[in-house]
């Protein structure tokens, strides 16, 4: 570049000392020979004018030449220096402009639709142009589109190629210069350039000099378009991850995945909280030697998972955590694979059932004092501190001569024996769907219609009665002879008072009434295996059940004495 560039400065000089040295002969000629030398003279100063002439169009042409080759230079340094999309297009815009003097300049680039859409205009001004003065020719872009060759006009319309067209005639467009953008022969844009008001503005010159930027611009934006869809591909990868990150953060599953040397690669929050470890201590670190209390318990389905890549679901594990003892886990273990569906490693998903283990645990205690079907059909949300008055038929079972069979033995021994009579009688009233109020010492409490209205009760309380009569005689066969204890029962019907009875944190779902005192009465003057219910009782199931008379009793607490029958059993 340095020696071409030596040669165009040079080489006008070299010419201008010659046409000098020719004037200072000339001179000399004149002064020695006098008027006999004017014609030849002339003839010599005439040659000399010509060359002169020729020499400055040759001077300008190759100053011009220059200029535009340190222009195309500087060009390409300069929209290459960036590879911001705005800042490339906008320089691109301005040096057409200033190189070719147009007034305009609009930049077209092909869509994902294969259209050609006005990406940037710009003015001499350096001023972007609103989109309600884009007034340019369809006829010429559509035709560089077409053929992907450049092409000036110095007069649109004038010129026969285009001056019929409707869009030049009424935007009075006069010099225009368009060429297309190319990467690789490929057809990425168009740059149209013009002036509205001079004619004759672009020449072939600016039509070369504007393709030989062109090439270079394309190469530019199309880097430009490169890079900004990469930062938008990041951006959009980065949102997602973002977006990951806040989902598994926020479920209440714990989530583990790990790659496929068993390298903690994702440990979310719920997974910090079940296993009470931090992240920062997981991540990037063995599973197995991380979580050393559950590496036994591990090694087994991941092992599986890795060498077969099928899914185990509903794992439970019941470990002893260093911060929080005993817990009950429920794990899935699955593959987690790439794009090729090529598996990288494992995926472990952890739920705390612990919370959900005890509360399943009392309600098994629970039901073995209600019903389920009781159970199935409390609604929380409907009971509510306080009691309600109802009409229920109440069940007493007491243990005889309980408290002189106990003096001979040790507490263990005790309440093995207490809980087996007290199982059989609770089963009996739970078979009929009645609601056990508690266990007193050696005695139950029941009661039938609540909190799920029964039209039956009285009749399922004398059923719940004699079963328990039942069971007892069938304990009695599995019992040594000095444990074979005896019941008295007491059944009586009325109204009570039922509800949550107690404080916020202690609460018992009980039932309170002369009612509930009236059946504890009957219970206690019952005699060995005798079942006595009360004439309210009675009313209620006389055409069902089989009784006989029984002596009144005088019951602590009442005036009057209580009329009872012994239930012997069901009629056929």
């Amino acid at each position: 570049m340095h020696d071409e560039t030596t040669t165009l400065t040079l080489l006008p000089d070299q010419q201008l000392l010659q046409i000098s040295n020719q004037i200072d002969l000339i001179r000399e000629m004149l002064e020695e020979r006098g008027p006999e030398a004017s014609a030849r003279a002339i003839e010599n100063l005439t040659r000399l004018a010509g060359h002169i002439t020729r020499l400055g169009r040759q001077v300008s042409q190759h100053g011009e030449e220059l200029k535009d080759l340190r222009a195309l230079a500087d060009i390409g340094q300069v929209i290459n220096s960036s590879l911001d999309l705005s800042e490339v297009l906008r320089i691109v815009m301005d040096t057409i402009i200033r190189l070719t003097g147009a007034e305009r300049c609009f930049l077209m680039l092909r869509d994902e639709n294969g259209e050609f859409n006005i990406r940037i205009a710009r003015n001499w001004e350096q001023v972007s142009i609103q989109e309600s003065d884009f007034a340019i020719s369809r006829t010429i872009i559509d035709r560089v589109v077409e053929n992907a060759e450049p092409i000036v006009t110095t007069n649109a319309i004038e010129d026969p190629r285009f001056g019929g067209q409707d869009s030049i005639i009424a935007y009075n467009l006069r010099s225009i210069l368009c060429v297309p953008l190319k990467v690789k022969e490929d057809l990425t844009g168009v740059i149209y350039a013009d002036n509205r008001i001079r004619t004759g503005l672009f020449t072939n010159s600016e039509r070369d000099l504007l393709s030989a930027f062109a090439n270079q611009a394309a190469v530019a934006i199309e880097n430009a378009l490169l890079f900004e869809s990469v930062r938008q591909t990041l951006a959009e990868v980065t949102e997602l991850k973002n977006l990951m990150d806040n989902v598994f953060a926020s479920i209440a599953s714990g989530v583990i995945t790990t790659n496929i040397r068993n390298k903690i690669t994702l440990c979310n929050r719920a997974a910090e909280r079940i296993l009470a470890r931090a992240a920062s201590g997981l991540l990037n670190n063995d599973l197995l030697s991380s979580l050393p209390e559950l590496a036994s318990l591990l090694t087994q389905p991941i092992m599986k998972v890795q060498n077969t890549d099928e899914t185990i679901v509903g794992m439970e594990l019941n470990p002893t955590l260093p911060e929080r003892g005993p817990v009950n886990l429920q794990l899935n273990f699955s593959p987690l694979k790439d794009a090729q569906a090529t598996t990288q490693g494992v995926a472990i998903v952890l739920d705390d059932v612990t919370e959900r283990k005890r509360l399943e645990a009392q309600r098994r205690l629970f039901g073995r004092m209600v019903s389920p079907a009781v159970i199935e059909q409390l609604d929380p949300d409907k009971i509510q501190l306080g009691g309600e008055r109802v009409e229920i038929t109440t069940l007493f079972a007491d243990i005889r001569g309980f408290t002189s069979y106990s003096e001979n033995l040790t507490p263990e021994e005790l309440v093995s024996v207490l809980n087996r009579y007290l199982a059989a009688a609770a089963d009996a009233i739970l078979e009929q769907e009645g609601t056990v109020d508690k266990f007193m010492g050696d005695a139950v409490m029941a009661w039938f219609n609540a909190p799920i209205p029964q039209p039956d009760h009285t009749l399922r309380a004398v059923r719940a009665a004699l079963g328990i009569r039942d069971a007892i005689r069938s304990l009695h066969r599995e019992m040594p002879s000095g444990a074979q204890l005896n019941f008295g029962l007491g059944i009586h019907f009325g109204e009570a008072v039922l509800g949550l009875v107690g404080t916020e944190k202690r609460l018992d779902y009980t039932a309170i009434g002369d009612s509930v005192n009236t059946a504890k009465r009957i219970q206690e003057n019952s005699t060995t295996n005798q079942i006595l219910m009360s004439a309210a009782a009675y009313k209620n199931v006389s055409d069902r059940v089989e009784v006989r008379p029984s002596e009144a009793i005088l019951a602590k607490g009442k005036s009057h004495p209580l009329e009872v029958y012994e239930i012997v059993g069901l009629k056929s």
